[in-house]
């Protein structure tokens, strides 16, 4: 079978311009209690954390990419400067994919090979989401100025009680120290790519930073979608932690049962798939001409699969 190179969209004025302010009128939406808080000097407990560990502020989500393989008509003026772009004849934009790929060659496959990779392994969804628990065991003070549900002797015995099964490193670095020997296995930096794996809920959370940490490559609603993801995770990660955040309008998960893992284990299915979907369809995007054609070509020479 030939396969034929992708011809590249072109996109009049008037339907690119509505696309990016349709773009920056949803991320407006999506960070609006956030800005609002902020300029009040106030905080939130779950919130907060897709702006401060992740360290992205809400004005880059504004900015509407079309990802490769777009020409923006008559775009040259406002968008020939930007970084990452280049001009097409005289009037015309597009990303400069091929030139990101080249200068940013060792982000480029990190992180695409990490996504790679993560997408292709079997998902676990044994955790329960004890990585939360862990990093208060035996802690003298907690992490959050938030109380305990179950206060701390009964936290430990939840701890003392399971199998800690984190595969997440940057989970595992915040585990107190007598938390980290009871981890299934130890993990470090450098073996972090390799144990990454689609059921872990950190792991979803980060397909919103790889895509950031592409740039112009990624399409906009994939960017949006990617932090409604992390922001779904995120809620659900702290509703299934040792915190009581009642107060704050959620109800616990409560993993210490057996129908709180088996509600756990249901939303974490659910948020795996979905994390999945968009590392594949981001993957599906930002390759180079011959990585597609490759991935088209094994997609192509694979025997169909049953629904």
């Amino acid at each position: 079978m030939t396969l034929r190179p992708f011809e590249p969209v072109q996109l009049a004025p008037e339907v690119w311009r509505a696309l990016s302010d349709a773009h920056a009128e949803r991320a407006e939406a999506l960070t609006e209690a956030h800005r609002r808080r902020a300029s009040r000097a106030e905080k939130h407990p779950v919130e907060d954390f897709l702006f401060t560990y992740y360290s992205y502020k809400p004005a880059i989500l504004r900015r509407w990419h079309p990802g490769p393989h777009v020409v923006l008509e008559g775009a040259a003026k406002e968008r020939g400067s930007w970084r990452w772009y280049e001009t097409v004849g005289d009037a015309h934009a597009r990303v400069a994919d091929e030139q990101f790929r080249t200068e940013r060659a060792s982000l480029y496959r990190g992180v695409t090979g990490i996504l790679r990779a993560t997408r292709d392994r079997p998902a676990a969804f044994g955790c329960f989401g004890l990585h939360e628990w862990a990093t208060v065991y035996r802690a003298d003070a907690t992490r959050h100025e938030i109380p305990l549900r179950l206060g701390a002797a009964r936290t430990d015995a939840v701890v003392e009680a399971h199998d800690l099964r984190c595969t997440h490193f940057d989970a595992f670095r915040f585990f107190t120290p007598e938390a980290v020997p009871r981890n299934r296995e130890p993990l470090d930096r450098e073996g972090a790519p390799g144990r990454e794996q689609p059921g872990c809920l950190h792991a979803g959370m980060d397909v919103y930073k790889w895509m950031l940490k592409l740039g112009p490559l990624v399409p906009g609603h994939l960017l949006l979608d990617a932090f409604v993801l992390a922001r779904d995770i995120r809620e659900l990660d702290m509703r299934a932690s040792p915190y009581d955040l009642r107060d704050w309008g959620y109800s616990p998960v409560a993993i210490e049962t057996a129908d709180g893992k088996a509600e756990y284990v249901r939303q974490q299915r659910l948020l795996s798939a979905r994390g999945q979907a968009l590392r594949a369809a981001v993957l599906d995007v930002v390759g180079s001409e011959p990585e597609r054609r490759a991935a088209r070509a094994d997609r192509s020479a694979a025997p169909p699969r049953d629904v």
